[in-house]
Order: C-alpha cells, then sequence, then structure tokens
C-alpha cells in the first residue's frame, strides 16, 4: 500500500498553496475530491498545475442541498483542507470544531495569508502581499522599490508544509486519537524562509538543461491536450509518488467518492 492509501481528502481550496497542499497528498495515494464553487473565478493555467491526482466537482454552499451534501462527503472523509478567508466556512458550518463534531478523527487544515492570530487575521492576501508585509519583496528588491521574489515561493512551499502537518497529524493520530488541526500561512513561510541563511550576493546560481531535470519529467494525456510537466520530485524505492489521474478541468466529477 502506499502511504495515504485509504484517505479520503477534501480540497476546499484554489489558486494555489491549498492545490498544492492536496496535490501533494494525491501522489502519495489519497483519493481527493477538489471542490469548488461554480461562480468562482479560476486560472486555468493553476488548475492545469495544481489539479493532477484529483477529481472535481461543484458545490454551491448558498444552496441548502449542496451544504447537506457537503456533510455527507465529510461523514466519509478524513482530511477537510480549505484555503478560503478565516470564518468564511464556519459560518456555514464548517469550522474545525464543526468538523469534529460531523466526523470525529478528521483532520481540518486552515490555510491562508496572515495566520490566524493577530489584528489581519481575518484579512484574504496573496503572495504579493505576504511577500510584502515580511519584508522579503524589500530584500529581494536591493533598493527602494519592492520587487516579487519569483516563481511562488510561498504559495508552494505553504501548500508542502501543509502536506506535511497533514501526515503528521494522521500518524500522531494512530498512537494519540482526535481530531486535529493543520495551520499555515503564507506570511508565516515567508518569515521561515527569511530566517535562513544568506548565500553571498556573488554566488550565481548554477544553470540547468532539460537532460540534467530529464528524470523527473512526466507526460500526462489531459483534457487541453498532451501535457510535458514536471512530476512529483520525491524519491521512494518502494512507494514512489505518482499521480494516478490527470488533471480533471473544474466541475467534472460527481460530488461523491469513488
Amino acid at each position: 500500500a502506499r502511504p495515504l492509501s485509504g484517505v479520503r481528502v477534501l480540497d476546499l481550496t484554489r489558486v494555489l498553496a491549498g492545490p498544492t497542499c492536496a496535490r501533494t497528498l494525491a501522489e502519495h495515494g489519497a483519493e481527493v475530491l477538489h471542490v469548488r464553487g461554480p461562480k468562482l473565478p479560476s486560472i486555468e493555467p493553476f488548475v492545469i498545475d495544481t489539479n493532477p491526482g484529483k477529481r472535481s466537482c461543484f458545490l454551491d454552499l448558498d444552496r441548502n442541498e449542496d451544504v447537506e451534501r457537503m456533510r455527507a462527503l465529510v461523514r466519509d472523509a478524513h482530511v477537510f483542507s480549505q484555503g478560503y478567508r478565516p470564518g468564511a466556512l464556519a459560518r456555514r458550518g464548517f469550522s474545525p470544531e464543526g468538523l469534529a463534531e460531523m466526523r470525529p478523527g478528521i483532520i481540518a487544515v486552515s490555510i491562508d495569508c496572515y495566520g490566524h492570530e493577530g489584528p489581519f487575521a481575518d484579512r484574504p492576501g496573496w503572495e504579493q502581499l505576504a511577500q510584502t508585509v515580511t519584508g522579503m519583496a524589500h530584500e529581494h528588491a536591493g533598493d527602494e522599490h519592492p520587487a516579487l521574489v519569483p516563481a511562488a515561493i510561498n504559495d508552494y512551499t505553504t501548500g508542502y508544509l501543509g502536506a506535511l502537518g497533514v501526515m503528521c497529524a494522521l500518524a500522531r493520530r494512530t498512537t494519540e486519537c482526535g481530531s486535529w488541526h493543520v495551520r499555515v500561512s503564507l506570511a508565516r513561510t515567508a518569515m521561515w524562509i527569511m530566517s535562513l541563511p544568506r548565500t553571498s550576493p556573488d554566488d550565481k546560481p548554477g544553470g540547468f538543461d532539460m537532460a540534467s531535470i530529464a528524470p523527473w519529467i512526466i507526460e500526462m494525456n489531459t483534457a487541453w491536450g498532451p501535457l510535458t510537466r514536471l512530476g512529483p520530485i520525491a524519491r521512494m524505492s518502494e512507494t514512489p509518488p505518482r499521480w494516478d489521474l490527470p488533471p480533471a478541468p473544474l466541475g467534472s466529477d460527481p460530488a461523491a467518492w469513488r
């Protein structure tokens, strides 16, 4: 069996950090159902990037019947990951405490920009704002004008840390029981990265070519056509990470577990 075989994950996230968390769980064998509101905007390249290994459905939590459908999914889930503004899902009955009542033993994951305490806790935010408020963009610029560190460094890293938190919570649940709450934020990730040692300003990153990254390149047939991309980077001898499904177009599956 793979590390997360049999684990069911509800992925109520969008853009990058949250979807990366669930994508990482999928590559280790979890069954991931991505749930999106049908009226929310989306960025198609991000969907293609972060939806491998998942199925995708629409539920409108402004409709009572869809709320009941969500409750039914929660009762058979092991992980509930959400990336909306703090309190948004709690008002609909899906707070970590509410989830634990519906499904004792569940792992709730909360992903946001500014963390879960302090004066900014209720504000929405994204990569650029996290880099700005933590000073990352200022240091990267080297002058009076902030500049964005590329590659969505906090988004992706926060997603990976969220997945690590889920795995740690699942492991601890086997020995300590209980329901667990994993909390990660873009700003806290940025602060951790900012705490790491700096390289010399004269150091230059080494180049790479397609030959050097060829072992990590995979090909997938998708609804958008053939896709060549980086696959899972981790290497495990007995259970190599992989995505069993290509990225799913939003809303292409029923709101049900396999």
